[in-house]
């Protein structure tokens, strides 16, 4: 197959595994209920915490994990011995990490499965960054830690994390299509933090907390 036919299709497949939302399928049809239908009608991993807390919260984490993680190795497999535009500069195994991992985040953001509403796309994000490369790693997950560790506001960690992912993409390889596609990722995440900002500077912004959440109370 071409480049591009191969492409077309790591997305799609990528996409479709991103659609696979974990919290949204736990609290639907494990919970009989709907995460989105609570605190900040998001349906990611803090807003099931805050909602509805337990050990489901790990399967949620999990799913939103793995179904990245297959995203990559599927690209992979299908990106196998193709060659690659004279306009990437990196091997093909790194640009197959970004490309596949920034639509596996669209479908977790956008699920056409739940009508495009979903999660914000931290753990998927952080997934990539945890397969791209260490010191990526090391920016966005540290970035993450730390500014949520002081602040305890997930939502100002998370937002911090995905503009160091894609700072660090972006010295760690110095290719245009992987900085581009690391931009790409770190804005759907600021995109699906827009909320969370208004509420910071009004300072309504609810801190982390490992509750349920009480009747009434306002949610990430």
């Amino acid at each position: 197959m071409q480049f591009w036919i191969r492409a077309a299709l790591t997305a799609v497949i990528a996409y479709l595994l991103g659609c696979f939302n974990g919290a949204v399928i736990i609290s639907k049809y494990v919970l009989h209920d709907d995460v989105r239908t609570h605190g900040s009608g998001n349906g990611g991993l803090t807003n099931f915490l805050r909602t509805f807390g337990g050990p489901l919260t790990a399967v949620v984490l999990l799913t939103d994990m793995l179904k990245t993680v297959a995203a990559v190795l599927i690209g992979a497999a299908l990106m196998r011995g193709a060659a690659l535009p004279a306009f990437a500069q990196v091997m093909p195994a790194v640009l197959v990490k970004y490309w596949a991992g920034a639509f596996c985040l669209l479908g977790h953001v956008f699920p056409v499965t739940f009508r495009f509403r979903g999660g914000k796309g931290v753990l998927c994000g952080g997934t990539v960054a945890l397969l791209a490369d260490w010191r990526v790693a090391l920016a966005a997950w540290g970035a993450f830690l730390i500014v949520t560790a002081l602040t305890r506001y997930v939502s100002l960690g998370s937002c911090c994390a995905g503009t160091a992912f894609a700072v660090s993409s972006a010295l760690v390889y110095r290719d245009l299509p992987v900085a581009l596609l690391a931009a790409w990722m770190g804005g759907m995440l600021l995109w699906g933090h827009r909320g969370n900002f208004k509420r910071l500077l009004a300072g309504t912004e609810r801190k982390l907390s490992f509750h349920k959440r009480k009747q009434g109370e306002n949610q990430e």
